[in-house]
């Protein structure tokens, strides 16, 4: 990791105002420049559980100082989760699984990576970009032409997804790269934030007030909407080192 910069984040989770159990997980290392939201899917407990198998593998993965090995080792670890949920899902008899978006970043270069329909949102220049793309029914829909953005908007199959960890024997991962600048911020979050805050709500909040306290002001807003989904929110922000926080500087 480049030594004149660092990243802070803040996390967010809240089960809603309408579950009791938050099927959500979340991991931030920010020491090996890895952040994560699972969003599980089973109900309950089965939900909770293939969220947080994806956590405790990526939490394993141990950073090699290496961007392209540290980020093959965590697509490794998403596969080895994803046999894990099958196994499971067996065990129990239940049909089991978990959405996931999952960002690394090393100083130079950022990779986003994700199945299902979380997502990572980045702010740049003032504008806020969706690096992600949903895994979901509907808007596979839309990348064949069937139908619209317009149409395509408070469609019944909406949040059917098309992939997931833990329902395909082989697990098919997308993934964007590019070059990190100062001042950046990534956004990772699960369609508890999604389904309910716009992305020009989210780019406000983001201008307007530092990453943690974006990240609260998000999460309160989507309580105020009634959040019927748990919700979990992410925000890294990418800063140069002052020369007087460089390792040595005196």
């Amino acid at each position: 990791m480049r030594s004149n910069l660092r990243f802070s984040a803040a996390a967010q989770t809240h089960e809603g105002r309408v579950r009791t159990v938050n099927e959500d997980s979340m991991i931030v290392r920010s020491d090996m420049g890895l952040w994560a939201v699972a969003d599980g899917m089973g109900g309950h407990e089965n939900g909770q559980w293939a969220s947080r198998a994806i956590v405790e593998a990526l939490a394993a993965v141990t950073a090699t100082g290496d961007f392209e090995t540290d980020l093959a080792n965590a697509r490794e670890a998403l596969s080895a989760a994803n046999a894990r949920i099958q196994t499971e899902a067996d065990g129990r008899g239940k049909r089991m699984g978990s959405t996931v978006v999952m960002l690394m970043a090393d100083g130079a270069s950022y990779a986003c990576a994700w199945v299902g329909d979380s997502r990572c949102y980045r702010l740049r220049d003032k504008r806020l970009e969706q690096l992600t793309r949903d895994h979901t029914q509907v808007q596979d829909m839309i990348d064949r032409g069937l139908l619209t953005e317009e149409t395509a908007a408070g469609h019944p199959m909406s949040h059917v997804l098309s992939r997931a960890v833990g329902v395909e024997d082989e697990l098919r991962v997308d993934v964007v790269t590019g070059e990190l600048r100062t001042p950046d911020i990534y956004l990772l979050c699960s369609d508890g934030l999604s389904g309910l805050v716009s992305p020009e709500e989210i780019e406000a909040r983001l201008l307007a007030s530092d990453p943690a306290t974006a990240a609260r002001e998000l999460l309160e807003l989507t309580l105020s909407r009634n959040a019927p989904d748990n919700v979990t929110i992410i925000t890294v922000a990418c800063e140069e080192m002052t020369a007087l926080t460089l390792p040595g500087a005196v």
